[in-house]
Formats: structure tokens, sequence, C-alpha cells
């Protein structure tokens, strides 16, 4: 395991796109932190503020699970796209180590990455910011650490679907796709009256569920389908059991096939 992590290690910090991809992705969260700070600079500062300064527009603008996800493709899809898996299961054998030390190092990646992005949020933040927030206060006290774990949850999700498909491409298709056009495809195919028993299926869909882990009110439908998500880490919960049972999927596979 020691050999498998020093190995994982020295592969994402010597891959330039993972520079690239963490670089953009700060540079993205800090100047939507800059853009809402600035534009509320004359009003009180409340927790919904801080909350999306602090994430960089978390709720609207998921840079860093995005990011983080596909750090987490090109982990293991790198191995396939450039051929390196048959001497990296030649050097590392064990296939469960292989994938484990894998993940372990993209998400200790991911709580570096979503510390330091905070702190840079922050500290923009409190450029326009009479006071520093109360981070013992409601909703911040449950946001913030919600918000590292949806970034985890993506990392894995990410990981996992470039074993499953063994590459990067059909993996960065689903990350795009599903959140982005399947699932608002599906809530509003629910408006429709023949098809509103989909409504009550809705907190079950994993990438809407997890942004409950970020969310400061309630669920409105707002002219949406109307149905009742889950509490925040019961819905996070929802999201990660998506994660994990792509991982454990892939990891399956990956004992049986061929390198």
């Amino acid at each position: 395991m020691i050999n498998a992590l020093r190995y994982e290690s020295v592969r994402i910090r010597t891959l330039r796109s993972t520079y690239w991809l963490l670089g953009l992705g700060l540079l993205l969260t800090a100047a939507v932190a800059f853009i809402i700070s600035f534009a509320e600079r004359d009003n009180p500062v409340t927790d919904s503020q801080v909350v999306s300064v602090l994430t960089g527009g978390g709720e609207f603008a998921a840079f860093i699970p995005i990011f983080m996800a596909i750090v987490g493709i090109f982990s293991t899809g790198h191995e396939y796209r450039h051929g390196t898996i048959q001497p990296t299961l030649t050097a590392i054998p064990q296939r469960t180590i292989l994938l484990l030390s894998k993940l372990i190092t993209v998400l200790v990646t991911t709580v570096i990455v979503v510390a330091l992005s905070v702190g840079i949020n922050l500290v923009i933040g409190m450029l326009f910011w009479d006071e520093a927030p109360d981070f013992g206060s409601s909703p911040l006290i449950d946001v913030l650490p919600g918000y590292l774990v949806l970034v985890m949850i993506y990392a894995t999700l990410g990981l996992a679907l470039a074993q499953l498909f063994r590459g990067v491409p059909s993996a960065l298709v689903v990350l795009m796709v599903v959140p982005f056009l399947v699932e608002p495809l599906i809530g509003g195919l629910s408006m429709v009256d023949a098809l509103d028993w989909l409504q009550p299926l809705l907190k079950f869909l994993p990438f809407s569920a997890g942004q409950r882990l970020i969310a400061t009110e309630p669920y409105e439908p707002g002219g949406g389908p109307d149905f009742d998500f889950y509490g925040q880490w019961a819905s996070g919960g929802v999201f990660a059991a998506f994660a994990v049972v792509l991982l454990l999927v892939a990891w399956a596979l990956f004992k049986k096939r061929d390198a």
C-alpha cells in the first residue's frame, strides 16, 4: 500500500493536467466570490451570501466539484488512454490496493483543494465585509462540511466512472450529461400531468440530491416540480450511495477484466 500511495502521489503531482484543472478551478471560484462580494458590498451580509462566496457560487456554479471529478477521472482514465495500466499492474499487481491508493490520493487532494479554495474566497469576502462571519451559526456549520463532502463524492464518482468505462471520454460524457441534461429532463417530464408519478422519485436523482448538501434554504417549487427533498445529510447520502455503487461495480469489473 505504501508503494502504491507513493506511485499515485508522484503521478498526480507530475501531471500538468492536475495543475491546470486545480488552478482553473481555484481561479474561477475566486472570480465568482469577488463578483458576489463586490455586487453585495453595500448590503448586509447574510448566511446565504457567505456560503455563495466561500464556495465560489457552489449552489449555481459547481466549479470545484466538477474539476475534482475530472481529476478523479484522469487518475484512472489516463492509465488506459496512454497504455500505462499494464506496467502499473506489473509493478503493483494487487488491484484492490491500486484502486484504493488512487481513491485515497484523489480524496486527500480534494480536501487540500477545498480548504485552499475556501480560504482564498474568505480573504476575498473579507475585503468587502465589515466583520468575519460566524462559522458556528446555522447554516454555515452544516453547509461548509457539506461542501467538502459534496466535492469528495464528485471526485469519487469521477474515479469510479473512469474505471468503469476504462477511459476518459465516456466518463466525461456521463459527468456532464446526467446532471445538466438528464436530471432536468426528468424534472420537466414530471410536470406533465400524465407523468406526475415521477415527482416522488425526484428526491432520488443523485446529482440533484447532492446539491442539497450546500443548500441554505428549503427547496421551493417556484413553478417547478412540487416535491420534498430529504434533509441535507440524507440527500447527501443518496448521492454518496450512487457514487459508492458505481465504485463497487467498477472495482468488481477491475478485478475480473484483463488490463
